[in-house]
């Protein structure tokens, strides 16, 4: 069998490192032939906003070495042989009696670092390595079901911000990347993911009660309307995590996981939002989440919510069912 063709490598400088990319002509988007480069020079090009989404995060990288062509993997492990300059957190896996060196972004050269691995997706936890048994950022993850419309989606982003409001919440919307959104909030750094869960479940409940159908909390998917918006407590528990802001979905389109305004709800077409496309927007409009550490919400009235609705007998299911 003939060796495959390598273009040569090539240098990035990124701050104070020079990143080294193989194989950077390697095509990991088929339908448009964008290249392990194009990827680079996206993450370059909203280099504070990735930095900020993952700082300081523990961070699973959604690897394709053979780009969307081939195999994904996913993974939790910095590789040995990684840079001396690299950072880690170290974080347990109670169940497994497992422990993972996972990477943790402080510079934008890791993340440029993380491409060279063949990564695409960065999926960061919603807690930081001070004590990453503290979650910091509570997500709200408008999921929708298979028959529902972006129109529905944008009606129950909006009741969410309603609700959000209400509470005096500020919630910083971006699109998922996929067919949904997702709504950030900070959050004092007091709680377990046990309560930040049970918080985020109370929130999601109001939300459904206010939807007239449009959105469930129904846990079972057989048991959800086809046609409704699911909201995902459930991305609070403890090592779940979802894409950041500014990643770069393994779609074939390469969407792009990208930061919008409240106004902008009725009117974002989320496949728009590319690695191709991105790029001039954050040029021009810079980073829309970048007051997104500037306030931290409390939990102490969603958490009265779940005590409330456990009273009445709606319990929480339990994460692994």
């Amino acid at each position: 069998m003939a060796a495959k063709a390598t273009s040569p490598a090539v240098e990035l400088d990124v701050g104070e490192r020079t990143v080294r990319i193989s194989n950077p002509d390697r095509v990991y988007f088929p339908d448009h032939g964008w290249t392990k480069l194009d990827l680079a020079r996206y993450y370059l090009s909203v280099g504070d906003g990735i930095v900020r989404a993952l700082r300081e995060r523990p961070c699973m990288m959604h690897r394709f070495p053979e780009g969307l062509a081939g195999d994904k993997v996913h993974q939790k492990r910095v590789p040995h042989g990684a840079p001396a300059w690299l950072e880690t957190v170290r974080v347990t896996f109670p169940r497994y009696h497992r422990t993972a060196d996972e990477l943790c972004v402080t510079e934008l050269g890791a993340v440029i670092w993380a491409v060279q691995m063949s990564t695409v997706e960065f999926h960061p936890w919603n807690s930081r390595r001070a004590d990453t048994e503290a979650p910091d950022e509570w997500r709200i993850d408008l999921d929708p079901m298979p028959a529902c419309d972006f129109a529905t989606v944008r009606r129950v982003a909006h009741i969410a911000r309603e609700v959000l409001d209400e509470l005096g919440a500020t919630g910083f919307p971006k699109t998922s990347g996929g067919s949904g959104l997702h709504v950030y909030v900070r959050i004092v750094p007091e709680w377990g993911f046990a309560d930040v869960r049970r918080a985020a479940l109370a929130f999601a409940r109001e939300v459904e009660r206010r939807s007239a159908g449009d959105a469930t909390t129904t846990w079972w998917r057989r048991d959800r309307a086809e046609d409704a918006v699911f909201v995902d407590y459930n991305q609070n528990a403890r090592d779940h995590t979802i894409a950041s802001a500014y990643s770069v979905r393994g779609v074939p389109d390469g969407t792009v996981s990208t930061p919008i305004t409240w106004d902008e709800v009725d009117d974002v077409e989320p496949r728009e939002l590319t690695l191709a496309t991105v790029p001039s927007r954050y040029a021009a409009r810079g980073d829309l989440h970048a007051a997104i550490d500037d306030t931290a919400y409390r939990l102490e009235q969603l958490l009265e919510w779940a005590d409330r609705d456990e009273r009445a007998g709606e319990t929480a299911p339990d994460v692994d069912e």
